[in-house]
């Protein structure tokens, strides 16, 4: 059976892409069939990033999210599972959570073959919404921006020592953007107090910042890791929290207008 609607998306009439790849939900029969009594309840979640960002729609960026789990098949490696960091992490094809726990009972993952039709069907069809959406905002304003958003647990000891800072922003050590845009975005960060966060710490970017950001060719791409702590619970159900979000999405709105700012600069 084809796997349908793969990911949403909204077509926007600024020159930004937010992309959220790990909001996703949806399993695959093989999959839900497989997971570990600890997988099932789909811990690894980037839980809620598309309500965090709703903002945005009425903003006028572009949004695209992908709309299976992680656990089917994750959509900011790359292809080929050629891997992204030196340090402990999570594949193509995730077969242990993010604390080292099993994802699938053994022998119960699914097959080779049915994995590879996920890339096919899942992973290729998100990415190919991206380019397609990045070259079209490129041709209409001459460059193109991307926030690839994602969240996680503020404490996994296999990822990262100690607590993760509250937003944890991503260049690829500054290959995926120009610098005077993550300036600008440091910048944001620095004239509030709330907030702790880093540049280019634990989270560089993944496969999406690194594959699209070519800020010689004018697309420039940043990923946000936040802390799940300050929007939401980090126990299971997951519960969304409207008052400790409310002050984050404020800050998340300046940071996409920094973006958009510095753009218009440049024209």
């Amino acid at each position: 059976m084809a796997i349908l609607n793969p990911f949403e998306f909204q077509r926007g009439h600024l020159p930004l892409l937010i992309s959220i790849p790990h909001a996703g939900t949806q399993l695959t029969p093989a999959v839900e069939a497989g997971l570990t009594e600890d997988a099932w309840l789909l811990p690894d979640t980037d839980w809620h990033i598309p309500q965090l960002y709703d903002f945005a729609r009425y903003l006028g960026a572009s949004i695209l999210i992908g709309n299976y789990s992680r656990f089917v098949v994750d959509l900011n490696r790359p292809a080929d599972d050629k891997p992204l960091y030196t340090t402990a992490t999570t594949g193509l094809f995730p077969d242990v959570l993010f604390d080292g726990r099993p994802s699938f009972r053994p022998d119960a993952a699914p097959s080779a073959e049915e994995r590879a039709r996920y890339l096919q069907e899942v992973w290729q069809p998100y990415h190919q919404q991206l380019q397609n959406e990045l070259t079209r905002l490129k041709a209409i304003h001459g460059y193109a921006l991307l926030l690839d958003a994602h969240s996680i647990a503020s404490v996994i000891p296999r990822l990262f020592d100690g607590k993760l800072p509250d937003l944890n922003l991503g260049t690829n050590d500054g290959e995926s953007c120009a610098p005077e845009l993550s300036n600008g975005l440091m910048n944001c960060c620095e004239r509030q107090q709330q907030f702790t966060h880093v540049l280019n710490g634990r989270f560089k970017g993944g496969y999406i910042t690194r594959a699209y950001g070519q800020p010689k060719e004018d697309v420039h791409a940043v990923q946000l890791e936040l802390a799940q702590i300050n929007y939401m619970s980090e126990q299971y159900p997951f519960a969304f929290d409207a008052k400790r979000a409310a002050p984050l999405q404020h800050l998340l709105q300046r940071l996409l207008e920094s973006m958009l700012a510095w753009g218009e600069q440049r024209r």
